[in-house]
């Protein structure tokens, strides 16, 4: 039987929002945001525990989420004063988490990534095993397929010709990062300081499940999703 490893989910979370005010902990489709991916990471059990490195333990707990919930599997960190801010550097707050907290596998995430299913997280770590175990890759991170025509301010094309006009479907596909998952370990990261390694592999999320909220627009289009969805299952 093959040995089990230790995963840990890193899911830091900050009081402040620049674009979307008090992201974090307003409404969601009827629960606080950071309710739908936190409650999906611990859905998956394959993740032991899930650390939230944080500057907004009273705002959390004023939401009924302390330190030691869901059977001790819930882990709140006091983010420190040097890595707090809106410029910090997320790969400074993951290399506290990764220096303090042991694991095999780390799976970093957002709040912002509230429709991401357990299935498509427990694929990613599928994947990240499959590929790490081979020496294909060292990381993983998840990106979206985006097969389109781009221009540059010039108007001059990047990725088609004019003047030989194919079909989208045919063009070269490009992949944008997503910021749904990133899976890595400790070596991994000391080799690069960042949560993508120096050899890392892509994983496809589906397109509904990846919208990431980054300003308001998207967070309406997220929450007419996760409303349609839940109509749907009713």
């Amino acid at each position: 039987m093959a040995q089990s490893s230790k995963v840990v989910a890193l899911l830091p979370m900050k009081a402040h929002s620049a674009r979307v005010k008090s992201k974090n902990f307003r409404e969601f489709a009827g629960k606080p945001l950071f309710r739908w991916i936190l409650d999906t990471l611990l859905s998956v059990d394959e993740i032991d525990k899930v650390v939230i490195n944080t500057d907004a333990r009273q705002i959390l707990s004023d939401h009924g989420l302390n330190d030691g919930d869901a059977g001790g599997r819930v882990v709140l960190r006091d983010r420190k004063p040097e890595i707090c801010g809106d410029l910090v550097s997320m790969n400074l707050v993951l290399g506290d988490d990764v220096e303090n907290v042991e694991a095999d596998t780390y799976l970093m995430t957002h709040t912002t990534n509230p429709l991401l299913s357990a299935d498509a997280i427990r694929a990613a770590l599928a994947k990240y095993r499959e590929v790490t175990e081979q020496g294909a890759a060292d990381s993983l991170f998840t990106v979206n397929r985006i097969q389109t025509r781009f221009y540059r301010d010039d108007m001059s094309p990047v990725n088609h010709d004019p003047d030989n006009l194919i079909r989208t479907q045919d063009l070269e596909p490009w992949f944008e990062e997503n910021s749904n998952l990133y899976i890595f370990n400790r070596d991994s990261f000391a080799r690069t300081q960042a949560r993508i390694g120096a050899k890392p592999a892509m994983y496809e999320t589906p397109p509904l499940e990846s919208i990431d909220i980054d300003n308001a627009d998207q967070w309406m289009l997220a929450e007419a999703v996760a409303l349609y969805d839940r109509k749907v299952e009713l």
